[in-house]
């Protein structure tokens, strides 16, 4: 249960500061974009370098890279079909997420798979 306080504490405190950074930059959407994906994966890596180690912790930054360059892939894609093949939001968002699945996978195994 403690693990779940500490993440709760540092991943607050991690919010709150990018929030301040967000709302010092222009355009203001910075601050959503820094307020939640940067703080729950500092708070996550944080806990997982006291519980496992460092080398742990390389692994699992490693997954966070690649899911966030399939997220990219897959917001390309969505966006793609929303606007040239003119598709209406769920099914370009579904047919999306066998884009994402291929590439999540595709660089999970590229990178060698679970260690």
């Amino acid at each position: 249960m403690s693990e779940y306080v500490v993440r709760f504490l540092v991943g607050g405190a991690v919010v709150s500061a990018f929030a301040m950074l967000g709302d010092v930059l222009r355009p203001k959407s910075f601050a959503g974009l820094f307020g939640a994906a940067p703080s729950v994966a500092l708070a996550t890596l944080g806990i997982a370098i006291y519980q496992h180690g460092e080398s742990y912790a390389a692994v699992q930054t490693h997954s966070m890279m690649a899911g966030a360059i399939a997220l990219g892939i897959y917001s390309l894609v969505v966006c793609q079909l929303l606007i040239r093949a003119r598709m209406r939001a769920l099914p370009a968002t579904l047919l999306s997420i066998v884009v994402w699945l291929a590439a999540a996978f595709g660089l999970w195994a590229a990178a060698g798979g679970q260690t």
